[in-house]
Formats: C-alpha cells, sequence, structure tokens
C-alpha cells in the first residue's frame, strides 16, 4: 500500500496557483504554445505564468528544453489540484519563421479534498477576533488548490498577529496528498499563547504641541487587550488632524515586558502654514478660480484659522474662519466665521455678509451634530422691479451621516443630511422663518460594475410674508446637480413679468445606472425629476439623458447630454459637465 505524501508546497507552487488571470486559449509565448484540452482556463493560465517567454531557440535547442518545459507544466496543473495529468510535446520546423515547441495537456482527474482539520487551541480559541470568518475554503469536496490551503493557513497567523497572541505557533500544519486515491486532507493545529496587552500611551519630545490635546487623541486604555486596528485608529486620528507630516506608532512586542507592550508616539509637526490654488470647470458657473490660506496651528493648543476665495461670473465670495478643537478632536470644534458672497443668476442679484459660529460634534450614533448661529445681512434685486434689504439673525441645526467604503470613490454607501434655521422678528431679524432642507443620497454596485444611485432632496420654508424672504433662503432648481436638462437655477416659480423669483418648496429626484465597461470608465443613463414650487402639488420638471463617467485621479469627472422633456419649462438639449464624489 503506497502511503500519502505530505506535500508542502513551494513558493513557485503558491505564485503558479494565485496569479491566474483572464482566460485564455492557445495563447503563444514566443516560441512556446500550451493548448490544455477541456475548458481548463485557469490551468492554461498557470503554466503559461510558469514557462514564461522563451525566444531566440533552435529546434534541437527545444527540444532539449522540452523535458524542463514538461515539469514545469506539470508543477503547474498539480498546484491547482491535478497531480496525473499527460504532457505530450512536438517541436514544429517552419521556413523562415522560428521553431515552435507545442505541449499538449490532458489533466486528468483532480484531487479533492477529502478531510479538514482546523484546531485553534489556548486562550485566543475562544476569541472571535480570531476564530469567527475564518475562509471556508478550501472545503470538503472541494478540488484541492494550494493557494487556497496557503491562504487558510496565512489567514490564522495573521489574524493571531493583528490580534495580540504573537507567540502562537502551528503544532501541526499538514497537507496530505495521495494521488492515486485522488484525494488529500488537511490538518492545522494553532496554539495562541497568551494574548498581549497595551500599555501607557507616550508622546516622545519635539512634538511642540500642548499634552492635554494630544491625550484626546488617545483612546487607548492602558492594560486592554492588544488589536492592531487600535492601533492603526489612533495613528490614522493624530494622522487626519492636520497638525502632523510624520506619526510614528510604535508597538513593537519585542519591547513588552510580562506582556504588555508600550505605546510610543513620535510625532513630526508640518509646516504651519499652506496656501493653494485651483482652477474648475462646471456648466452650471462656468469657469472658476479657487484659492485658500490655511495655518494648521497658531498656538500649542492646536487652534486653526484659514481663508477661502471663489470666483466665477455667476459667483465671487471671499470667507474667513477661527477654529478650536474640542474633547475628542477628531469630531468636535468651535468655528468662528465670517464671509462675503455675491451672486448674479439669470434676474437675481444679491450681496450677502455673514457672521456667525457653529459647534460641530459627533453624537454616540455616529451622527454629526452641528449647532449654529449666524447673522445674514442680504442686499438684492429680483428683476427689474424688486429690490430690498434683509437681516436675520439664524439660529441652525444640522445633522448628517455617512457611510461609504471608499472616501474618493466609494461602490456602496449612502448620505443622509437635515438643515434646519429659523428667525424671528423679535430676535434681531426683517423676517420670521423656519427653513428646512433635507438630502438623501444611496449608491449601490452589483456584480462589480453595475451601479445604481439614487438621489432625493426636498426643502421648505415657512413664512408669513414670502416677499420678506431673501433669495438666498428661497428655492431654485435645475442645473448639474439638480434637474439635468434644465440651466442653473431656472426652475421655480415666476412673476407676471417671467422672472424666476424662487420658491417656498423644492422637490428634486434622481435615479442612475452605470456600467463600468473599463477600469475606471463607466456609461451613465439617469433620469432626473423636480422643481422649486409654491405648492407641493405642482407640476414638476423631467430630465433624461446619458453621460460616461471616468475615475480621475482626483476623482470622479462627469459629462451628461441631457433632454428636458418640458417645453414649457425650457427643457432642451443640454450638455452638463461637473466633478467630485457622488455621495
Amino acid at each position: 500500500m503506497r502511503l500519502p505524501w505530505i506535500q508542502r508546497p513551494t513558493a513557485r507552487n503558491l505564485i503558479a496557483a494565485l496569479l491566474f488571470l483572464a482566460p485564455t486559449h492557445a495563447v503563444f509565448a514566443n516560441q512556446v504554445r500550451v493548448e490544455v484540452e477541456g475548458d481548463f482556463d485557469e490551468l492554461q493560465e498557470n503554466a503559461e505564468i510558469l514557462l514564461g517567454e522563451v525566444e531566440g531557440r533552435t529546434a534541437d535547442g527545444l527540444r532539449r528544453y522540452a523535458s524542463s518545459a514538461v515539469a514545469q507544466v506539470k508543477e503547474a496543473v498539480r498546484a491547482l489540484g491535478y497531480y496525473n495529468p499527460v504532457v505530450r510535446w512536438q517541436v514544429y520546423e517552419q521556413e523562415e519563421e522560428p521553431a515552435e515547441l507545442r505541449l499538449t495537456v490532458s489533466p486528468g482527474e483532480p484531487v479533492r479534498i477529502r478531510s479538514r482539520r482546523v484546531d485553534v487551541r489556548g486562550p485566543g480559541a475562544r476569541d472571535p477576533s480570531l476564530v469567527s470568518g475564518l475562509p471556508e475554503r478550501p472545503r470538503a469536496g472541494d478540488v484541492l488548490h494550494h493557494g487556497e490551503y496557503d491562504a487558510l493557513r496565512r489567514a490564522i497567523q495573521n489574524r493571531a498577529g493583528r490580534s495580540g497572541y504573537f507567540d502562537g505557533q502551528y503544532l501541526e500544519r499538514q497537507l496530505a496528498v495521495d494521488p492515486e486515491a485522488l484525494a488529500a486532507d488537511i490538518q492545522l493545529e494553532y496554539e495562541t499563547g497568551e494574548r498581549y496587552r497595551l500599555g501607557e500611551v507616550i508622546f516622545l519630545d519635539g512634538h511642540g504641541f500642548d499634552e492635554t490635546l494630544l491625550r484626546q487623541f488617545v483612546t487607548i486604555e492602558p492594560g486592554e487587550p492588544f488589536h492592531a486596528d487600535k492601533v492603526a485608529r489612533l495613528n490614522q486620528d493624530l494622522s487626519n488632524s492636520g497638525y502632523f507630516s510624520g506619526v510614528d506608532v510604535d508597538v513593537s512586542p519585542t519591547k513588552a515586558e510580562d506582556r504588555v507592550i508600550p505605546v510610543d508616539i513620535g510625532l513630526t509637526p508640518r509646516p504651519p502654514r499652506s496656501v493653494s490654488a485651483g482652477v474648475g470647470f462646471s456648466t452650471d458657473v462656468g469657469p472658476r478660480f479657487r484659492g485658500n490660506w490655511r495655518e494648521h496651528y497658531i498656538n500649542a493648543k492646536g487652534y486653526k484659522r484659514g481663508a477661502d476665495t471663489e470666483l466665477s461670473e455667476l459667483r465671487q465670495s471671499i470667507s474667513g474662519w477661527y477654529e478650536l478643537p474640542l474633547d475628542p478632536p477628531m469630531t468636535d470644534s468651535i468655528r468662528l466665521g465670517t464671509g462675503y458672497q455675491r451672486e448674479h443668476i439669470e434676474d437675481v442679484e444679491s450681496e450677502r455678509l455673514t457672521l456667525g459660529q457653529q459647534w460641530n460634534h459627533q453624537l454616540d450614533s455616529g451622527w454629526m451634530q452641528v449647532l449654529s448661529m449666524r447673522w445674514e445681512g442680504e442686499r438684492y434685486r429680483i428683476g427689474d422691479e424688486e429690490r430690498g434689504t434683509s437681516s436675520l439673525l439664524l439660529p441652525g441645526v444640522s445633522y448628517s451621516k455617512l457611510r461609504a467604503n471608499s472616501p474618493l470613490d466609494p461602490s456602496q454607501g449612502f448620505r443622509l443630511q437635515l438643515d434646519v434655521t429659523g428667525a424671528h422678528r423679535a430676535l434681531l431679524s426683517d423676517a420670521d422663518i423656519l427653513h428646512i432642507n433635507f438630502l438623501a443620497k444611496g449608491l449601490y454596485t452589483l456584480a462589480d460594475n453595475h451601479r445604481f444611485l439614487a438621489r432625493f432632496n426636498f426643502g421648505g420654508v415657512a413664512t408669513n410674508s414670502f416677499s420678506d424672504v431673501p433669495p438666498s433662503l428661497r428655492f431654485f432648481a435645475g442645473g448639474d446637480q439638480s434637474v439635468r436638462g434644465y440651466g442653473y437655477e431656472t426652475l421655480s416659480p415666476e412673476d407676471s413679468d417671467g422672472v424666476a423669483i424662487g420658491g417656498r418648496y423644492l422637490i428634486v429626484g434622481s435615479a442612475e445606472y452605470q456600467y463600468e465597461f473599463a477600469r475606471n470608465w463607466r456609461l451613465a443613463a439617469f433620469v432626473d425629476e423636480g422643481n422649486a414650487v409654491n405648492n407641493v402639488f405642482d407640476p414638476l420638471a423631467t430630465g433624461v439623458g446619458m453621460g460616461i463617467r471616468w475615475v480621475s485621479p482626483v476623482g470622479p469627472l462627469r459629462l451628461d447630454v441631457a433632454k428636458g422633456l418640458n417645453d414649457e419649462l425650457d427643457g432642451g438639449w443640454r450638455i452638463h459637465f461637473s466633478m467630485g464624489p457622488e455621495l
């Protein structure tokens, strides 16, 4: 009786098993061609990877090379579970053409997993972060795949290291293959050892910041069990603070005493000031220039300040702000700001001066809460007749939540946001106003390249004198980010002269489908519907169209051709161009 062969996969086996790509058939690698009989694309690809390119050989040279090529092909198919292949070869000589070595492979029957035993022993045996969700494959009945076996083995080791079981080791690690019985048995037994713990967090000298501020970034308690995600979060929070150009969190197990690892953090402050400028374009406002100045920290407590400006044909603005970090500084802050903005869109012209503050605070539920108080003074003209000024003290509250699996180009996620502001004549205001705006966006990807996007926006303003509401608090629709197929902010109630004067309500919805036909390139089809109205039952405008998306290094770029279907609302063929994240 022949005993099973104990197979120790070599690095070459594993590379071959893991690197198969798109299916191909009979692909030339210069002077060598591999043909696998039957529908075995992965076997063919593996064989071609191991053989590589062969060129510059004579017919006799190929004959001498044939035995080596056959051995490589057998190794390649064995890595995917075919231990009994038949490989035939023949050298073809052609006039004025290089000789060619053809390898024909009959894979035979595969080796299948007969049994799988995976045991995790020791203190980590009941730790969900270590034992839950281990790779299901290879499982009993599967064709043996050395890459999957190696992935399972490494997954246990990697999880143990991430969870702080640094003394873990395999007591048994065996893949037993019996090629004659076409069977393989997996036996993995891992002893975790004791779990390490995190010690005190120490900020090394030289950062120049108040220790109290830095401590507010720390969410690790001394003595709690080690997990790499906790350390990564601390590193990320410090890196995202805007204070540092370098963050080095040292949690080396070799420094542990009694399995307690000290957390030493070295910080390199970034240059305190920066200036940036950029030029952009959208079909809503045309070409625009943006610039900003930032002072990332002005003292050891981490206070910040900055200024921003935007210049375009339709809108010009400049603003400044001063920010104080709170506890925790990753999410909470108080910002004081002031700004001036001038707009001239269609028949509406306005100038607005703003002074105010906002308190940003993240709730335990994950929602971001913003409490604000601002004063707005606005001078405006609507058409040729209506002119006015307003002075409003606007307390407000905003709640928002964003979930996305990537900040630049997510494949799924959602955004929810609710903004409520108001003013009252008894509180230094010229009008009684309650202003509400709700936005919801959703994104879902099916089978990697089918993307579905939905958007809904509703707004309303309650007042006892709509004529006292300035244009900045009225609603307008139409444009790149609203209802495509219509001009920017052209959808609105009109006065007797046909001038768009803004509406009490905003209702906009959109549905879009995208298909990724090449990496970072997508075709899109969409339908938008909405309007700014004085009655929620007034007719809505509809726009349909198609477009193309390119995911550039700085974010998605969108080019759309849309048709507004309502001629009475000035719908027509329009090109829309915009950029930025889809959530």
